[in-house]
């Protein structure tokens, strides 16, 4: 299915990249705001965050791991200075509303639900919400806008920098062809696949690692692979270690290093079936 370029408008309120902004659609009704935690209170006065609305707070754990509360309130800005008070974790909400008020209580707890279902599904970010939200029931016609704006509200929370509703590997393997998987096998165990990504290259469940690491190792990789351990992304089964999840790195050459448990430079190591190497790849106009 042939996807289609979209505008979006983005306002920045306050003048600054790290303040406050608003994200819409053309010929869209819904409205989104990501609000630094710090300038709750600089939003008390805007009148359409009096409405009711979805909102997803974020932050990070100790691990580096993202963390979203999902919720809703029939008046937001109240909801989210209750918030403030209350619960520490996170940095920035990212919420949103109708422009043409046009959101009742029952859209709303729809939203928060299928929104709930969907980041536990993709289990990329923690979860912080104690409870399972409750669906309301509301009518097909209904439903059908309700999913409209949730395809709306994953497209700008991923614009927004939250990957927080669509997996690793499909938001990538999106802008690439499905047959470009990359390789690394190597001495020690080491069998990886994965794809290069927007943000460095991702390395996909169940690869396996090398068993053990050389001495030459830089000792910030090691550190990197002992942390990954630690983490239970990569985890010990019969037949050695492998990743017990599609994970991200900063670069090729820190996943293939992680994957070979040797320095290694990822440009060069990681092949597609071919044989062609991701730098070959990556400048070859036609792939």
């Amino acid at each position: 299915m042939k996807k289609f370029g979209k505008t979006i408008k983005l306002f920045l309120i306050d003048g600054e990249p790290n303040g406050r902004m608003t994200c819409e659609f053309s010929n869209w009704t819904g409205k989104a705001y990501k609000i630094p935690r710090i300038m709750i209170k600089e939003s008390y006065n805007r009148d359409d965050l009096k409405n009711p609305g979805i909102y997803l707070l974020f932050g990070e754990n100790d691990n580096g791991k993202g963390q979203v509360y999902i919720g809703e309130a029939e008046t937001i800005i109240d909801r989210l200075k209750q918030h403030v008070a209350q619960k520490e974790f996170w940095s920035e909400v990212i919420l949103f509303i109708s422009k043409d008020e046009n959101l009742n209580k029952a859209h709303i707890k729809y939203l928060e639900s299928r929104l709930f279902e969907l980041a536990k599904k993709i289990n990329h970010y923690e979860v912080e919400n104690t409870t399972i939200p409750t669906k309301s029931s509301i009518s097909e016609s209904e439903i059908a806008e309700m999913e409209e704006f949730i395809e709306n509200i994953k497209l700008l929370t991923n614009t927004l920098g939250h990957r927080v509703f669509e997996s690793l590997v499909n938001s990538e393997t999106n802008k690439t062809k499905k047959s470009n998987i990359f390789q690394i096998k190597a001495a020690r165990g080491a069998n990886g696949l994965g794809i290069p990504s927007s943000k460095g290259f991702i390395v996909f469940k169940n690869s396996e690692i090398a068993l053990d690491t050389v001495e030459s190792m830089q000792k910030s990789l090691q550190n990197i692979r002992q942390k990954l351990i630690d983490n239970q992304i990569i985890i010990k089964n019969d037949k050695g270690y492998i990743f017990n999840t599609d994970y991200e790195f900063s670069s090729p050459s820190t996943a293939a290093a992680i994957v070979m448990g040797r320095n290694a430079n990822g440009l060069k190591e990681w092949k597609l079936k071919n044989g062609k190497t991701l730098k070959e790849f990556e400048i070859t106009e036609e792939n």
